[in-house]
This record gives structure tokens, C-alpha cells and sequence, in this order.
């Protein structure tokens, strides 16, 4: 028998809120293979500009405040600002010139540091506890993922150190991304988040969209190119927001930053299956390592004995 006692002690599993995190983080690093396609065919800033409107016409019907919702406060609109100008403006700058730079699993490699910098950041932002499996689950997502480093870097193809550095930078970008989008899901439904950080994402980037959107021919981008474009604008700005926003709200910002592995996990994918990347028993021996992490990190622990 389970004292009631006992049973109070043992917190129910949000495997809804884990399968959120996850599926979020995969569609983001899907996205960020595929845009190695679009920024053969399209300039930086056009690129950003053009998933940012699109994506707000889209969640035109996301942006109002829902019955029972409480106004937003001068302290959430400064974390709105703050969620798109890192999470959404930044880190696509950062990421696209990056991914130009480098190849698909490069870039996933590199992601795989995201765990490790959303834990530190939020210990030292949120003032949240990293428990030992937590903090072992984050050791197996990185250095699961940076297996990968010492074959590409061993091949010579590794890509340039400015593209690295551009990666690192979204690194960063999306690690405060989490950490801010957790302070946000106490006061901001995940709908509205999601298309008011896209809002300052398209305000953000439209000056220098509009720039290069003058003397680009639009006549060159292929019927393909524009549907892609179309899944990247949404997948991006709409349905990876909202996963994570949901998902976020009841998880500790530093045990969902491990479901970030899921991001440079599914980069290295796509660029294995759809562009051609060479595949090896290491990297798929990484991939395990990281995919273990999130088991240690997320596995429900028993905290009250039966009796």
C-alpha cells in the first residue's frame, strides 16, 4: 500500500509537455538543414524577412489577448521584445550565415552545445537546481553530439571558423531563448507568444529585407523553393514556437533544455537524408548518446517507496 503521504510526493509525468519539447526541437533542426537549400537560392535578410511576414499572416487570429487573459505587463512586453530579438532575429541571422558556411551536420554538431548553455543559464537566471541525472543527461547530449566534431574535424571538411563562430552565436541566442520563453508562460498564452515575437521579428528584420529585396529577381526562385520557403516560414515563426511555449510551461527550463539535443540531432538527419551528407558508425553512435540523454534527464523518479 502507498501512504497518502507517499502518494502526494510523487508528481505525475508531463510526457504531453516532453513530447512538445521534443517534436519542436526536431522541426527546428529539420529547418535548419533544409535552409542550407534556401540560402543558395535567396540573400540572408530577404530569406528572414520573407518566413517573418508570412508567418504573421498566418497567426494574424494569435495576436489578440484571449478571454481571461491579463494584459500584458511593461515587464512581459520587454521579455517579448528580448524572446524575438534573440530567439527570432538573432539567432536566424546567426544561424543562416552560419549554415551557408559549413555543412548541415556541422551545424548540428555545433547545436549540440544548447543543453549545456541552457542549463548554466538558467542556474544562474532562474535560480533553478540542475539534478545529477539532469546534469549527467546534459554531459551524454553533448558529448554524444560532439563525436561527430572529431570525424568531421579528422575528414578537413569542417567548415570555416567564421561560420563556427556564427553557430556558437546561435547557440547562444537559442539558450536564452529558452530561458526568457520560460518567464514568458506564466502570464503569455503560447499562441500569442508565438505571433507577437514573430511581429518584432518581421519589424526587426524589415529594413534590411526591404534593402535587399530591390535589386533581387524573384523570377529565379522555383515553384519548389517557394513551398519550402512556405513549411520553413511556418514551421520557424508558428508551430515550433507554440510546441515549445507549450511544452515549457510545465517543465524546469534546465531539464528542457535537454530536448534541445533534439534540434542538432535532427540537423545532422536531414542533412544525411535529403542533402547528400556522408552518414558513419560514429555519428550514429552519437546520436544514441544524445537520444540517451534525454532519457536520464526526463525518466520519472520514483520519489516515495511503497509500502
Amino acid at each position: 500500500m502507498t501512504s497518502p503521504s507517499a502518494t502526494a510526493l510523487v508528481h505525475p509525468v508531463p510526457w504531453l509537455s516532453y513530447f512538445c519539447l521534443a517534436s519542436g526541437m526536431a522541426l527546428v533542426g529539420s529547418y535548419v538543414g533544409l535552409s542550407k537549400i534556401l540560402v543558395l537560392v535567396l540573400p540572408i535578410f530577404l530569406l528572414a524577412w520573407l518566413r517573418f511576414g508570412i508567418a504573421a499572416v498566418a497567426m494574424a487570429g494569435w495576436v489578440r489577448r484571449q478571454p481571461g487573459e491579463a494584459p500584458l505587463s511593461p515587464h512581459d512586453r520587454k521579455l517579448l521584445f528580448l524572446e524575438s530579438f534573440f530567439g527570432n532575429f538573432l539567432f536566424s541571422v546567426c544561424m543562416l550565415f552560419g549554415v551557408a558556411r559549413t555543412s548541415a551536420l556541422a551545424a548540428g554538431v555545433i547545436m549540440a552545445a544548447i543543453p549545456a548553455v541552457v542549463a548554466i543559464l538558467s542556474r544562474l537566471i532562474l535560480k533553478e537546481r540542475i539534478a545529477p541525472r539532469v546534469a549527467i543527461g546534459i554531459a551524454c547530449a553533448v558529448g554524444g553530439i560532439a563525436l561527430v566534431s572529431f570525424g568531421k574535424n579528422s575528414s578537413g571538411d569542417m567548415g570555416g571558423l567564421v561560420g563556427n563562430l556564427l553557430l556558437l552565436g546561435a547557440v547562444t541566442c537559442e539558450a536564452i531563448y529558452v530561458v526568457i520563453g520560460k518567464q514568458l508562460t506564466g502570464n503569455v498564452s503560447p499562441k500569442r507568444i508565438s505571433a507577437l515575437i514573430n511581429l518584432w521579428g518581421l519589424l526587426l528584420v524589415t529594413p534590411l529585407g526591404l534593402w535587399q529585396a530591390l535589386s533581387f529577381d524573384f523570377g529565379t526562385v522555383s515553384a519548389g523553393h517557394w513551398w519550402l520557403l512556405i513549411f520553413y516560414s511556418l514551421a520557424a515563426s508558428m508551430v515550433t514556437v507554440w510546441l515549445w511555449m507549450t511544452g515549457l510551461k510545465h517543465v524546469p527550463a534546465s531539464q528542457a533544455g535537454v530536448f534541445t539535443v533534439m534540434l542538432p540531432v535532427a540537423a545532422a538527419a536531414t542533412g544525411i537524408v535529403f542533402l547528400g551528407e556522408r552518414f558513419s558508425p560514429a555519428q550514429a553512435g552519437a546520436f544514441a548518446l544524445a537520444l540517451a540523454g534525454v532519457v536520464l534527464a526526463t525518466w520519472p523518479s520514483r520519489r516515495a517507496e511503497i509500502r
